[in-house]
């Protein structure tokens, strides 16, 4: 074969790869969301009730463009909470959350943070913040987030859902 076959040949493969690459992003795209699972000295869990969704929450959110999840988890955490993340979060597991689309999944970590929650939420996006335990969950806590909670405090084995 010769130089110009062989670069037409891998133009063609990367143009087959770029359309390819496009179409999956259009077919399978994700969105993933990052929940930061905190605890207190004494055991208790930090949840957040949002302004604009109903329930109790770990805090968190969804991962940008071009972004690690990481980053959203400290970004997220800080805005939500004024906690920093202090060193590099544990990832608790990866989970779909089909009740909020086909294609939803949600990275809940465990977290060291440093800072004081504060009395009145810091956020416009945050209604409350607060500390609880597995024995006094709000009432309304998402049903996910007291999954990941038995999870960690009763040893339940993971389930693949939110």
């Amino acid at each position: 074969m010769s130089q110009p076959e062989e670069r037409q040949g891998g133009l063609g493969r990367a143009l087959f790869s770029r359309l390819m690459h496009s179409y999956f992003l259009m077919s399978r795209s994700l969105t993933i969301g990052v929940r930061a699972m905190v605890r207190s000295v004494d055991g208790k869990f930090l949840l957040v009730r949002h302004t604009y969704t109903p329930g109790w929450h770990f805090p968190g959110g969804g991962v940008e463009k071009g972004q690690t999840t990481e980053t959203a988890l400290r970004r997220e955490l800080l805005q939500e909470t004024d906690l920093e993340l202090v060193g590099r979060p544990v990832l608790h597991g990866v989970f779909y959350n089909g009740k909020v689309s086909k294609r939803d999944h949600v990275l809940a970590y465990l977290c060291e943070v440093s800072g004081r929650v504060p009395g009145k939420p810091a956020s416009v996006e945050i209604a409350e913040i607060g500390y609880f335990g597995l024995d006094d969950l709000p009432q309304d806590t998402d049903p996910g987030t007291e999954r990941r909670i038995r999870e960690v405090v009763e040893g339940q084995g993971q389930s693949a859902c939110w």
